[in-house]
C-alpha cells in the first residue's frame, strides 16, 4: 500500500433480507482518503462514515460464553480486540472471528424461523472474547448487503 494506492478493509456484514432471513457476507470498506484527520496532523488513509450518534460500548465475553438466538439491539460496528468468537445467522452460515476483525451488525427485523431469529453467538476456545462495539443511532436497513463501502 502506498501514497497512491488506497487500502481496503475488510468486513463482515450480518444484515436480514428480503424475506426476514439473517445472513452474512465478506465486504470491504474502500472509500479512503489519504489526508490528515485535522490540519495539523500528517495525512493517512480515512474512510469517514456519515455522522450518525452512537453508544461506544467495551465488551468481554468469557469463556463458554452463548448468546442464544437474538438481533443486534441496533446497527453496530463490533471490532474484536482479543479472543475469538462466532457468530451463525439464520442462512446456517458461520464465521469465527478475532483480533483485528470488523462486523456490522445489522440484522435487524428479522422472522422467526424453526426457532431462529437474528443470529447465534457465542466465544471460541479458552480465552475470553474482547471487543468496542459501536452501536449507531440509525434506522437499520433490509436487503441491502455491503452497504458500506
Amino acid at each position: 500500500m502506498s501514497e497512491q494506492t488506497p487500502p481496503k478493509m475488510p468486513y463482515w456484514h450480518v444484515y436480514t433480507d428480503a424475506e426476514g432471513v439473517s445472513r452474512q457476507e465478506l465486504f470491504h470498506l474502500e472509500r479512503f482518503k489519504f489526508e490528515g484527520i485535522n490540519p495539523e496532523t500528517a495525512p493517512q488513509w480515512n474512510d469517514k462514515m456519515d455522522p450518525a450518534p452512537s453508544v461506544v460500548t467495551f465488551t468481554v465475553l468469557p469463556v463458554g460464553w452463548v448468546g442464544e438466538w437474538h438481533e443486534n439491539p441496533r446497527p453496530q460496528w463490533i471490532a474484536i480486540l482479543s479472543g475469538r468468537w462466532f457468530v451463525e445467522t439464520m442462512d446456517g452460515h458461520r464465521v469465527e472471528m478475532g483480533p483485528g476483525e470488523l462486523m456490522m451488525g445489522e440484522d435487524q427485523n428479522t422472522k422467526a424461523r424453526d426457532g431462529k431469529k437474528g443470529h447465534l453467538s457465542g466465544t471460541v476456545g479458552d480465552e475470553p472474547c474482547t471487543m468496542i462495539v459501536t452501536g449507531l443511532q440509525v434506522e437499520p436497513t433490509v436487503n441491502q448487503p455491503g452497504r458500506f463501502k
